[in-house]
Parts: structure tokens; sequence; C-alpha cells
């Protein structure tokens, strides 16, 4: 099975992982953890890995991680190394609930590793973008 694993600092990625089953559906192979605020590296390594637990040794991941090189990221590749799996393992920073909606239908529709690259990059480049309002001229900025 191809796992989607999120992790963060704060509550982010539970976050993200919430409005995944409100919009989706719950999904067995979403895992999310995240490294509260006073949680310890060595913490945040015991409860990542129990989240891991149903993840074998024929299984792969895709990771989602709020911030490249940020602790969450970090010691979640550091902990998926250590289980074996880092060679079947791609890794993204960047965090964004386009990102993982991305990664999880590229996942369920079985896309190569090449293709679910592509398909997570474009969904955070296009998910990232300025919203263009139209004012009437005559409206008063009071009524914004």
């Amino acid at each position: 099975m191809k796992y989607l694993l999120l992790v963060s600092h704060g509550t982010m990625a539970p976050g993200v992982h919430s409005v995944i089953k409100m919009l989706l559906g719950d999904r067995d192979n979403v895992l999310s953890y995240s490294m509260e605020d006073g949680v310890s590296a060595d913490d945040f390594v015991v409860g990542l890995s129990n989240v891991l637990e149903p993840v074998g040794a024929d299984d792969s991941l895709v990771v989602l991680g709020d911030i490249v090189g940020g602790s969450p990221l970090t010691n979640a590749l550091n902990t998926i190394t250590q289980k074996g799996l880092l060679a079947r393992t791609i890794a993204f920073g960047g965090l964004s609930l386009p990102m993982a909606i991305a990664a999880l239908m590229a996942i369920e529709d079985g896309l190569s590793d090449d293709a679910l690259i592509d398909s997570v990059i474009t969904e955070a480049k296009e998910g990232a973008r300025k919203v263009e309002l139209a004012l009437d001229d005559d409206e008063d900025e009071e009524d914004l």
C-alpha cells in the first residue's frame, strides 16, 4: 500500500488530515502527526513511530511536511530511514491542502512516482496565487 503521511509543527498536519476526511471521506492510507508546542524531538519520534505502525516493509510513503529542514519533516525522514522505507519514500516540504489532495488522488489513481511528483508540485504552485477582486468603481470602501 502507498501511504500519505502529513507532518508539521503545531496542529497543521492533523488539520489538513481533518479537511481531507471532510471533503473526501476517511482513508486508511492517510496518516498525520504533528510536533505541538513543548513536545521534544524524542517524544515526537515515539509518537510518530506509533502512527507509522501500519506501514509494512513492502509499503511506500509520500510524505508532506510543513517546512523543509524543520524538525517534524527531518525527524519523520530519520524515522522512515530506521524502518528501512526511505528508498520507497517521496518527500515534499511546503504542506498545503491542495498538495495533500493532489498526492492522495495520485496515489489512488495509481500514477507513477514521476507523475505524482509533477501533480503535487503543480498543485503547490497553482494553489499559491493572488486572488483578483472585481470591485465596482462606485462602491464605497466602507462597504468592503
